[in-house]
């Protein structure tokens, strides 16, 4: 049976985004810098992440509280072992209607057949540039976009639906708009162009560094006739448009410039077992795998996950300052626990 909550601002709650990995392959700069995740830094010990056993039941107490997609994120979600295990069970629980995962796409045509084998038909691939030096100097490992791209021909040729993200930053990649664009016109592939964001504590962001949709939008014209597209459900965080003549839809997803928090209806689960209700919030999410190991009943958990949401005040895109990121900025839960 499901119950309806919504938060203090009248959100209800629809989307369970939950972290698998604080672990990468990749140090980009936004997100994991090299310098400071080294070969030498230390990540979660097992112990410390969520199990499968805790991470399905959680979801189902969530479904009963009206969680109908998932997203699977890390980190890296690929570098958990038996992930298509995860999927599986997932993909039994009575109100869930998506599962979606988050990936750099490296390793797509290693574990891509046992993930659609169990269930899962829709994924987001990272990938920043379609200039192969550019892309090795945005990942810092030498990895090549022409590389990402063969994996995403690989995930469309078995059945998997592709989003491609891009986070735009000023001087650094936005030349790369046009080009990605004008590849992905004709494939069976939407991507999507997201606003540089302050998430975390260790990108460096400011203000000067974001390209706005309105910016993006005005390269975008110059180059090809488009037009927009109505948004298809509550809470979708992309503008899209269209190329006329063409079926090929793109994204613009404007968390800095346009908010969307009033219509945000995401709790995240970090990869140690945190509950967030934003992608800015500061590190003192609430330890559901303490609450999930304590206690043998469901019913407590579920009135636990309720009251959180219940108190849920959220909006921090929608307050963002000059002066809220520089008091916010060393407090904020990193990218590689909550994912994006």
């Amino acid at each position: 049976m499901t119950t309806q909550i919504l938060d203090k601002l009248g959100r209800p709650i629809r989307d369970l985004r939950i972290s698998v990995t604080d672990r990468c392959n990749f140090r980009c700069d936004y997100c994991m810098p090299k310098e400071i995740f080294g070969d030498d830094y230390v990540f979660l010990p097992k112990n410390e992440l969520l199990t499968f056993e805790e991470i399905v039941r959680v979801t189902r107490i969530y479904a009963q509280l009206g969680v109908k997609k998932v997203r699977i994120t890390g980190g890296e979600p690929l570098l958990r072992r038996d992930l298509d295990q995860l999927i599986r069970q997932i993909n039994n629980i009575e109100g869930i209607e998506d599962i979606g995962l988050t990936t750099n796409g490296l390793l797509l045509k290693k574990h891509g057949q046992k993930l659609y084998d169990a269930g899962l038909r829709r994924i987001n691939v990272s990938l920043d540039a379609i200039d192969d030096h550019l892309f090795q100097s945005i990942n810092n490992r030498n990895i090549k976009a022409s590389t990402i791209l063969e994996q995403i021909d690989y995930a469309v040729e078995i059945g998997l639906e592709v989003k491609v993200n891009v986070v735009i930053q000023k001087g650094i990649n936005d030349d790369q708009i046009v080009p990605m664009l004008s590849y992905f016109r004709n494939q069976d592939v939407t991507i999507r162009f997201i606003e540089f964001m302050d998430v975390g504590n260790d990108n460096g962001w400011d203000f000067s560094k974001v390209v706005t949709k309105d910016e993006m939008l005005t390269m975008i014209q110059q180059a090809f006739d488009i037009e927009p597209v109505p948004p298809r459900y509550y809470g979708e965080v992309a503008k899209y448009y269209r190329h006329v003549g063409a079926k090929a839809q793109f994204g613009l997803i404007t968390s800095v410039s346009e908010s969307f928090c009033s219509t945000c209806t995401r709790a995240r689960l970090s990869s140690d077992g945190k509950l967030y209700g934003c992608l800015f919030s500061t590190a003192e999410g609430f330890d559901v795998r303490v609450l999930l190991r304590r206690e043998p009943s469901d019913a407590k958990v579920k009135d636990e996950l309720a009251k959180l949401w219940h108190i849920r005040d959220d909006r921090y895109s929608d307050e963002r300052t000059e002066q809220t990121v520089k008091n916010r900025r060393k407090k904020k839960i990193n990218m590689n626990y909550i994912g994006g």
